[in-house]
């Protein structure tokens, strides 16, 4: 099943979610700052839509409250996220890269480990 795509709302419950593991609505909703908090029911409501997606699960019930925890991890949403910046740029990654530059955004060290990254995925491809 391919992974589902998320809103801003979606992916900073998902962010409470992986940070703290199984938690309740209103847990969910504490964790965003006081001054700009989204409404109990909005959070409930934006829940339940992930459930929908098949993002997030209850995973047992205390009283009334339902407990959910993540099904699908950070690491595959922040991949479905860079697919889709890339799908925008044409799959060209010479834009975003030019872009994380002149911000300042892309350090010496990133650059560093990126070509630790492809070295070991050169060496992996050779040795297949």
């Amino acid at each position: 099943m391919p992974l589902p795509k998320l809103t801003k709302l979606e992916l900073q419950i998902m962010e409470a979610l992986w940070t703290s593991g199984q938690l309740s609505i209103r847990e969910m909703q504490e964790a965003f700052p006081e001054p700009g908090r989204p409404s109990y029911t909005t959070i409930q409501t934006t829940v339940y839509r992930l459930e929908g997606k098949k993002a997030v699960h209850r995973v047992r019930k205390i009283g009334n409250a339902h407990i959910f925890e993540a099904v699908v991890s950070r690491n595959a949403a922040q991949r479905r996220l860079v697919d889709d910046l890339l799908s925008f740029f044409g799959g060209r990654t010479k834009p975003v890269m030019a872009h994380l530059i002149d911000s300042g955004k892309l350090t010496l060290e990133d650059v560093k480990e990126a070509e630790r990254t492809l070295r070991k995925l050169s060496k992996e491809d050779t040795s297949r």
